[in-house]
């Protein structure tokens, strides 16, 4: 555990009352918005608007902070803004306002994402960037958790009174910016001429970027194009027979497993490789969903979920220890964050498609287009990048 240094300790914590704070809202949030009024159609554009704002806003804040020199500004400010938003969405409940509120969310998450991965990039060696990336997504992924539990919790005593989760969930948002105070910049570093960055500047990087971190986003946008919502995982086990509260404990499960596995598989990746590593989990989510576009049995949805949770672990904070290890150190927040702002786009797009294939040709067709496409981008990651770029390999492996 030398590897953890206070800093990272702090940072993970932050993290964890976060997304307390947010998965404690998750379950509920289609309930409250069909409650006060919003149409299955306005949900869906509210969750594509702040997509779309979360996206770019982590190319641009990300480009910020490396520009800047400065980093804690940016995560502090990141987590109060996204603290904040929960308790406004239930103060007034106008769609206007409740779209002004779920932006200011997932623009602080945009603020905060570059600056924050940088930080923890800064703080590893590369030797231990699995590892460190690894323990930050298991205390993170505890906070999806410990939220839906106490929201079920609390609907136990208080069915349907979903407002009040929303005014809750502040305790722990505020308890995280309280935890993101105690840290500091370290070597702080000036620019002599600190110029002008557009809102679009970060897509400039691409254009100067190393030609691995070129060839390796690529592949991950294409498999993220495919990489659908949970919630059509969660609509699937639905349909074969699940109640509410079982699909609501399945989901508790998946994050469970994700939180235990994390920080073991990130360290593993660091004695293994990364990339080893991450083509792995990319081949059990291939074989996720095809058991899922195959599965009619509520049971066998545990067994899917967790090879689910297992994919997450060994995907999310190694894709970005691989990115941090192959770019410059001085735009760390950049390469991420434009990583992170194409990542939102695509996905967004990907909940579309997905739900246009289930539309015209079912459910299992969706779910089986996703399980082939990720086998071609292992292919492409695990021959056609090392064979073209073997420097790519060395950095990874």
């Amino acid at each position: 555990m030398k590897a953890i240094t206070r800093t990272i300790w702090i940072l993970s914590l932050v993290s964890l009352l976060t997304d307390t704070a947010s998965e404690m809202l998750y379950p509920v949030m289609p309930l409250y918005l069909k409650s006060i009024g919003f149409s299955i159609v306005l949900i869906g554009v509210l969750e594509g608007v702040a997509e779309a704002v979360a996206g770019l806003s982590k190319g641009y804040f990300g480009k910020l902070s490396d520009h800047s020199g400065r980093r804690m500004p940016f995560v502090q400010w990141g987590y109060f803004l996204s603290a904040i938003s929960k308790p406004m969405m239930a103060i007034f409940i106008t769609p206007v306002w409740i779209f002004f509120a779920r932006t200011i969310d997932r623009l602080g998450k945009g603020l905060r994402t570059g600056a924050r991965d940088a930080i923890l990039s800064d703080e590893a060696t590369s030797a231990t960037k699995g590892k460190v990336f690894g323990f930050h997504r298991s205390m993170d992924t505890l906070g999806a958790v410990i939220g839906p539990l106490l929201a079920l919790i609390y609907l136990q005593f208080h069915p349907e009174q979903y407002k009040n989760l929303f005014i809750i969930a502040l305790v722990p948002g505020l308890l995280a910016v309280g935890c993101a105070l105690l840290l500091k910049d370290k070597n702080r570093r000036l620019k002599e001429a600190p110029g002008r960055v557009s809102f679009f500047s970060f897509f400039h990087y691409w254009k100067y970027s190393p030609a691995p971190y070129k060839k390796l986003v690529a592949g991950l946008l294409v498999f993220t194009l495919f990489n659908s919502s949970d919630v059509f995982l969660l609509l699937k086990a639905r349909q074969s027979g699940m109640t509410d509260a079982g699909v609501i404990k399945v989901y508790i499960f998946y994050n469970l497993v994700y939180a235990l596995s994390a920080f073991p598989i990130g360290s593993l990746a660091d004695k293994l490789g990364l990339k080893r590593t991450f083509l792995f989990g990319l081949f059990l989510f291939s074989v996720v969903y095809a058991g899922v576009g195959f599965s009619s049995r509520p049971y066998l949805f545990y067994a899917l979920f967790f090879l689910y949770g297992i994919y997450a672990a060994a995907t999310e904070g190694v894709s970005k220890a691989w990115i941090s290890n192959i770019t410059d150190k001085k735009d760390t927040a950049t390469a991420i964050g434009t990583y992170s702002g194409f990542q939102s786009i695509c996905a967004m797009l990907a909940s579309s498609l997905t739900g246009w294939i289930w539309f015209q040709f079912g459910a299992g067709a969706a779910f089986l287009a996703a399980s082939v496409v990720t086998i071609f981008v292992i292919i492409y990651i695990g021959l056609y990048i090392s064979k073209t770029n073997p420097e790519l390999q060395q950095e990874s492996a």
